[in-house]
């Protein structure tokens, strides 16, 4: 992983900071978890995305990834 692809994936997310997006979580084996939510907050090494659901039964959940995760892959996201 290169320093300067790391620090292009940061600035792209630091700039669609309170954006809606859609997130795809690998789950492993087959399992694939797509949510949707607003980036809160972009931090040097995490960012936050309040994932909301219209159920009741289940609140507001603030999710944090790394950098690395959209990397390898183990998130995909898109703007909605």
């Amino acid at each position: 992983m290169e320093q300067s692809e790391y620090n292009k994936i940061r600035y792209s997310i630091q700039q669609q900071c309170g954006n809606k997006v859609k997130i795809q979580l690998d789950r492993g084996r087959n399992k694939v978890d797509v949510q949707e939510g607003i980036i809160q907050e972009a931090y040097p090494s995490v960012f936050t995305v309040l994932v909301s659901d219209d159920d009741v039964e289940h609140p507001d959940q603030l999710l944090s990834f790394s950098y690395t995760d959209v990397i390898t892959k183990e998130i995909r996201m898109e703007l909605v």
